[in-house]
């Protein structure tokens, strides 16, 4: 065989190796996006299931209450109700939407139990309160995960020459968490 032939082939093999190598990362990439995105869901389904105890915590102080305890309800009868395709902007934003529903549900039954001194002190309302607010923690730590796990993927499937791989094989942008539009002004205060 000719020396050129052989330089052919060299550079075909590098060619092929670096697919193979850019392909693969690009599906590590995208198990780290699906990961992140299961551990997001794992804290909404953690503040999911705290959430009856709470409202039967509340029911129990606040009977009268009703239509706060019904809308908790029926926020968190949505909210996981709700099946995300990461892969979906549109799917993302109707769970953000959503589960933003939920805790606007869950700050007017906490601005109840502030009329309730009784409630305040009940141990099992201080406990779930400090669950939920540990959960609301985590929910934020998984959706910043979620998203610096997005970016890498996004970055890598949009670089170039690795674009060229990303386009041959589907591999499509993942969508990102937002702030709520309410999150984008700030509040005014009163005295």
């Amino acid at each position: 065989m000719k020396k050129s032939t052989w330089i052919i082939i060299a550079v075909v093999a590098v060619i092929v190796i670096w697919a193979i190598s850019a392909y693969n990362g690009m599906v590590q990439l995208d198990e780290s996006v699906n990961t992140a995105w299961s551990q997001v869901e794992n804290q909404y389904q953690r503040r999911a299931d705290l959430i009856p105890n709470l409202v039967n915590v509340v029911k129990g102080y606040a009977s009268h209450e009703q239509q706060t305890l019904e809308g908790v309800i029926s926020a968190r009868a949505a909210a996981t109700q709700i099946k995300v395709d990461v892969n979906d902007a549109e799917s993302l934003a109707q769970y953000q939407a959503a589960q933003g529903e939920l805790s606007q549900a869950l700050g007017r039954l906490m601005a109840v139990a502030e009329a309730y001194p009784d409630l305040k002190a009940n141990e099992n309302f201080l406990q779930l309160q400090s669950q939920l607010e540990g959960t609301e923690n985590r929910i934020a730590t998984e959706r910043k995960r979620f998203n610096d796990e997005a970016k890498a993927y996004n970055v890598e499937i949009r670089v170039f020459p690795k674009n060229i791989i990303a386009s041959m094989f589907g591999f499509k942008q993942k969508a990102y968490f937002e702030a709520d539009e309410s999150a984008k002004s700030a509040p005014k205060v009163e005295f």
